[in-house]
């Protein structure tokens, strides 16, 4: 089957077909570094590395830019009221957008670009526009730049609007524009802002617009046309369909499909830090494991709208802890196997058909589900072949615990692994002995204790075995 994507612009799944025969380039948008991620910004993330692990199975070369937006009003804003230079309120939270990156096993883009490196390439951009008719400079002497939305016919084709149907943002700055709807591609600078956060240009200090960073950069690292642009649903108007009439306005193709993940909300609302309802990262990941978190982001359709709540993530976490058991019996009874070349074709099917992860998912459980049943009768050539399949649909979702980097996050020195391993081996040996003499009083208090000490005891045909109980069992 043909991989088959969601396309925004066009309202419809099609057959995807590359720019450049066996190489994809993929541009999504990156976090606005005001504040630490929560599990709404790290959707998007999880999804597109999803995407990248997919077709890169697939035999695709695959390049991924996402920018990181260092400079924006937001950013100056809270800088300010922190009393730290905007620099590194920016740089601040950049860390712990990659941190988050790593904790939930994102492999990193290609290359990330930040928007106060591209300066000049901006400010060529917005002299091409402002020859080409299609931008100007506000008459004010404020130094801004907009863009003339009414220059361009096919403005708003992205999100399926018309242009005099089309309101102005409450809250954007009317100064100097010819039409309300017109957007910012320059900034002029104002002594409200600090001179560090302005360049100079040839209509006067300022800083560029959100918009026009990301044309910038997509073309620069990928070209004048490019495979796939994406990024969250919120971002398809004004930011998307702003940068592709930018885009497109001088001349360029741009992206042959749009992407956009769903939101993630609480209570029916988006998640964000304004609303207070925001759910961050590393909050989140001292509750559930960080795998089990990207469990319950891949479990769901990316485009089918997340409702957060932690009921919902803890009945996640208990569902990836049951392929995890198979994979920890499994390996115990075979010693271990690589994850298969070859998956099943319904996995295939799931993934090819716009990165049907649900189905996908379906398919793992119910070959976990056979695998179970193999491991009571001990090694085979089948459980063999059914942990390999695990291991590598798992590989794709970015889900598999025996690779990296949930291999190496054991949660301590391997000496304290060693240790702690030793001492529940020695209580456990100790039950055993009580079993043997039949004095199952004894028996059940070693247990107990273990139980209570938040390690989970279960009887297999190839002698006890112990793990950690979640956080909810534990409690």
């Amino acid at each position: 089957m043909t991989l088959r994507l969601y396309d925004t612009a066009t309202a419809a799944v099609r057959d995807f077909e590359p720019v450049h025969p066996g190489k994809v380039g993929i541009y999504h948008c990156g976090l606005t570094v005001q504040g630490a991620p929560h599990v709404g910004h790290i959707y998007k993330e999880v999804v597109f590395d999803v995407l990248r692990r997919w077709l890169e199975r697939s035999g695709y070369d695959v390049t991924v830019i996402a920018n990181v937006t260092d400079i924006e009003d937001k950013i100056l804003a809270k800088s300010a009221d922190r009393g730290v230079p905007w620099w590194a309120h920016a740089y601040e939270f950049e860390r712990e957008l990659h941190w988050a990156y790593d904790v939930l096993g994102c492999r990193p883009p290609t290359y990330e670009p930040r928007a106060t490196g591209h300066i000049p390439e901006m400010i060529e951009l917005i002299e091409q526009l402002i020859a080409d008719g299609h931008a100007y400079v506000a008459p004010d002497g404020s130094g801004d730049v907009y863009f003339d939305v009414k220059s361009w016919p096919t403005y708003g084709a992205l999100s399926h609007q018309k242009i005099d149907d089309m309101e102005a943002a409450e809250d954007a700055d009317p100064r100097g524009k010819r039409d309300p709807r017109d957007f910012a591609l320059w900034k002029g600078w104002t002594e409200a802002t600090p001179r560090t956060a302005s360049w100079p240009a040839p209509w006067g200090r300022g800083r560029p617009g959100w918009h026009i960073e990301c044309s910038a950069m997509a073309g620069k690292y990928l070209g004048e046309e490019f495979d796939i642009h994406g990024g969250g649903l919120d971002l398809r108007f004004p930011h998307h369909e702003n940068e592709l009439a930018q885009s497109t306005a001088v001349g360029q193709k741009f992206a042959r499909f749009w992407m956009h993940n769903a939101l993630v909300t609480t209570a029916g609302e988006k998640m964000s830090k304004s609303m207070g309802n925001s759910a961050v990262v590393r909050n989140v990941v001292e509750r559930v494991r960080p795998i089990e978190l990207r469990y319950y982001l891949v479990q769901s359709h990316y485009r089918s709208v997340v409702e957060f709540s932690f009921e919902a993530l803890d009945e996640a976490a208990k569902s990836f802890q049951r392929i995890d058991g198979f994979i920890t019996r499994a390996v115990e009874v075979t010693g271990g196997v690589e994850p298969a070349d070859e998956l099943p074709a319904e996995f295939e099917t799931a993934m090819d058909d716009d990165l049907g992860t649900p189905a996908a998912i379906a398919v793992l459980h119910n070959t976990v589900r056979d695998g179970n049943k193999l491991v009571a009768d001990g090694d085979s050539v089948l459980l063999r072949e059914t942990l390999a399949s695990v291991r590598g649909m798992l590989g794709v979702l970015g889900l598999d615990p025996l690779a990296e980097p949930w291999v190496s996050r054991t949660g301590g020195s391997d000496e304290l692994t060693e240790v702690v391993d030793g001492l529940v081996k020695a209580l456990l040996e100790q039950r055993q002995s009580a079993r043997e003499r039949k004095d199952f009083a004894a028996a059940d208090a070693v247990r107990d204790r273990l139980k209570a000490l938040g390690v989970v005891v279960e009887d297999t045909p190839q002698g006890p075995r112990w793990s950690l109980a979640s956080t909810d069992e534990g409690s």
